[in-house]
This record gives C-alpha cells, sequence and structure tokens, in this order.
C-alpha cells in the first residue's frame, strides 16, 4: 500500500466516525474548494491542497513522498527530533520501519489545529446548549488557542524527519472521533446508573486496564462513586479543551456527567460549581483506544504498526 493510500483510510474513518452530519463535513469541503476556486493565481500556492479533501487541518503528511510503498509504521502519541532519531537507529538495526505516525498536531497540522474545535459547537448542541451560544463560547476558545500556538515550533520534528529522510505525518481529530463514537456506543449500551458505574465501565476497555497496571487509571475528579451520573456526555475529540463557560450550559440542559481525556483545573472548578461530576478517562489510554481503531484497518490491509512514545498498542482483530 502507498502511504497517502494508508493516510486517507485514516481520514476517511474519522469522516465515517465524526459526531457531525455527513451533510456538514462536505459543506465544509465545498465551502473550502469554493475559495480555492476565487484566490488568484499567485494566491494558490498559499493553499493547502488537503482542505479539498480532508476536514481536519490538525491532520497532515509533512514529509515524505506519499507514493512510498509501506508496510510498517511506528506510531506514537508525541512525536520530536529525539523520536526521529530513535527511529533512525532502529533502522539501523534493521527493523525496516517505512514512516512515522504522529497522534499530536505537528508540522503541517499544528498551527491551524484550533480550526477543528469548530466541531466542539456541534457536541454541545447535541447535548441540549442551544447553538449560538455553543458556537459563541467555541469560537472565543478557538481564538485563545489559535494565538497561543502561533509562538510554537511547529516544523521542528519534520526538519528531523526531513534530515533522517524518513516520512512523517501525523493523525489527531480522526483518531479522536474513534473514541467519541466507541464510547457513545458503549456507554448507549450498558446506561450506567452511577458515576461508579462509569469507572467500571471504562475498565472493560484493554487499553484503560493496561493504563491502570501502569498506574494511571481512570479517575472521578468531581462527584463520588455513589452519585448518579444523570445525563452522560463525552469530550474525546474537537481539538483540546473548550471553553470552561459551557459547565453552566451544560447544567442548564440537563448534564449530569462529563467524561473526557483531561480536564484543566478551571474546568474541574466550573464543573464542581454547577454539581457536574467529572470523570477523566486517561490521556495516553484514550489516544490510544481512538489510534488502535485505526491500526486495526490498516492491519487488516496488511500494515504493521509499532507502538512507541505512549501509545498503548492493542489489536481487535
Amino acid at each position: 500500500m502507498k502511504l497517502i493510500e494508508a493516510y486517507r483510510i485514516a481520514v476517511e474513518a474519522g469522516i465515517e466516525n465524526d459526531p457531525r452530519p455527513k451533510k456538514d463535513i462536505e459543506q465544509m469541503l465545498n465551502d473550502s474548494k469554493e475559495a480555492y476556486d476565487k484566490l488568484d493565481a499567485d494566491k494558490k500556492e498559499f493553499f493547502d491542497p488537503e482542505r479539498l479533501w480532508n476536514p481536519y487541518a490538525d491532520t497532515r503528511l509533512s514529509f515524505g513522498d506519499p507514493d512510498k510503498k509501506v508496510k510498517k509504521l511506528i506510531w506514537g502519541i508525541d512525536i520530536g527530533t529525539g523520536e526521529m532519531v530513535l527511529v533512525d537507529r532502529l533502522n539501523e538495526r534493521r527493523m525496516n520501519i517505512d514512516a512515522v505516525v504522529g497522534h499530536h498536531p505537528l508540522g503541517l497540522g499544528k498551527v491551524p489545529f484550533p480550526e477543528v474545535m469548530s466541531m466542539q459547537s456541534d457536541m454541545y448542541h447535541s447535548a441540549g446548549i442551544p447553538i449560538n451560544i455553543a458556537e459563541g463560547l467555541t469560537d472565543k476558545r478557538m481564538d485563545e488557542v489559535h494565538r497561543a500556538v502561533m509562538a510554537s515550533n511547529y516544523n521542528q520534528s519534520v526538519d528531523a524527519a526531513r534530515l533522517l529522510n524518513i516520512p512523517l505525518m501525523n493523525i489527531h481529530t480522526p483518531a479522536d472521533n474513534m473514541v467519541q463514537r466507541f464510547m457513545e456506543n458503549l456507554f448507549d449500551k450498558e446506561n450506567p446508573k452511577y458515576v461508579g458505574d462509569i469507572i467500571d465501565l471504562l475498565m472493560t476497555v484493554p487499553e484503560y486496564r493496561e493504563a491502570s497496571r501502569q498506574n494511571s487509571p481512570p479517575e472521578i475528579i468531581a462527584g463520588k462513586k455513589k452519585g448518579r451520573a444523570g445525563k452522560i456526555v463525552f469530550k474525546m475529540t474537537g481539538g483540546t479543551s473548550g471553553p470552561k463557560e459551557i459547565y453552566e450550559k451544560m447544567a442548564q440542559a440537563g448534564v449530569g456527567t462529563a467524561v473526557g481525556m483531561h480536564f484543566p483545573d478551571s474546568h474541574i472548578d466550573e464543573a464542581k460549581k454547577y454539581n457536574i461530576n467529572v470523570v477523566i478517562a486517561g490521556h495516553m489510554s484514550s489516544d490510544s483506544l481512538g489510534i488502535n481503531l485505526i491500526a486495526d484497518i490498516w492491519e487488516k490491509k496488511g500494515i504493521e504498526t509499532i507502538p512507541f512514545s505512549g501509545l498503548i498498542r492493542i489489536s481487535r482483530n
């Protein structure tokens, strides 16, 4: 399989499991095409062509020949210069790794990644929050994150990849979408009554069990085990943490418990203020779950995924 084919499979899996309606994603891509068509010829060179088919600004093939044949990929949560040098060293030992895959945004996907946060508006709306309020709060948070990420050394790992001549891509929101859908399906089926039941249900998932063996189990951060969970919402995708003001609106919409990969202290304080239970499922474990669901698709097509840099690899094939 070509590298670009594996990459497209991952993006397509993300679209298939996106919490938004398919027609909304199609509209995004159509809008990008219209914007491109309206550009003057001298400005088209600065347009990111992936926007014409990939709706996730935080997911990019940043370096390498897209037509390269690949059989073995190494995937890690965070990729820096050290990880690239490690892969080069492993190839010296004849590991025959064809390309590196990161999860968190890097290179071409780093600076524009706050754009994917717009999907949070739809997620909050599905929880019962009016769309105008959800968009207003999310847009403000997106601006904050954008200003922060503009200062990042976005090409550090890509420069290392170029010097070592090792293809590098990252797959962020598509993998996170897989976690979101997985959790919604699992919890819709089991319908836990108490907050403690949420922990018990998470512990049936292999990635969370393995993380627990590594002293990183799911935890109740706000609320109590015997407290009733009420309406449960998941925050497993959408780029990064949303607006802390959303918890007041969640309470008004009847939300009882928020489950996510991680929450800043400011969010936990707001959740407690409005008596919303908070369960942290785990960051590396949740990221691993989403990555594994994509890696399993690759595995069925003959591509091996080697885990490193925090990835807990568990195959469901």
